[in-house]
């Protein structure tokens, strides 16, 4: 996998994707946000310049509610791809590649699913939610992890959930945070 940070805003590229494949595809067509990208070598396809076939890509921008922070806004991961662990490592180039430009990097999550992929990038929740019932979380791959982990997962406990990210709360009930994924090289 190549990964690569294509520039920040306000003068970032935009990504054309493919709506079916990717979610979040219209939010990556503004080039008012900064742009990342996984691509893997191996396949053709949707390609950016001639790095192989586009996996995943994160949009983000200066953080209005933090001076000198970075907020992570959309990470997307095509749909064939989902699950090899593509997300935690994107978010975390993302942010050790932001992390050179801010003070910090943050991201908020609405759901489990992500919520369990930003802790696998180095992400922590801060204890604290967005007006949009998301939970803000920091990057600090080596903060203190365990005890907001599970935090975390009992606000989302209270809520209304599709089975599969219900799936997510119950094989994480009694564990402890994952590691954090092993931080990607840019091409």
């Amino acid at each position: 996998m190549e990964y690569d940070l294509l520039g920040h805003p306000p003068d970032a590229p935009t990504l054309r994707l493919d709506h079916e494949r990717f979610a979040y595809a219209g939010k990556f067509v503004m080039s008012d946000t900064g742009k990342a990208v996984v691509c893997d070598p191996t396949e053709r396809g949707e390609q950016v310049d001639d790095r192989g076939a586009l996996v995943g890509a994160t949009s983000f921008s200066p953080d209005r509610g933090a001076d000198r922070g970075a907020r992570i806004r959309y990470v997307t991961v095509r749909e064939d791809r989902r699950g090899e662990g593509v997300g935690p490592r994107l978010l975390r180039f993302t942010a050790d590649r932001l992390g050179g430009r801010f003070d910090a990097v943050a991201v908020a999550v609405n759901n489990p699913i992500a919520y369990e992929a930003c802790y696998r990038a180095g992400f922590v929740w801060t204890g604290a939610e967005t007006g949009m019932a998301e939970l803000l979380l920091r990057y600090e791959p080596g903060g203190a992890r365990a005890e907001r982990y599970r935090a975390g997962f009992e606000l989302f406990e209270e809520r209304t959930l599709p089975d599969h990210q219900r799936g997510v709360l119950e094989r994480n009930a009694d564990t402890a945070p994952p590691e954090p994924v092993d931080r990607p090289q840019k091409a």
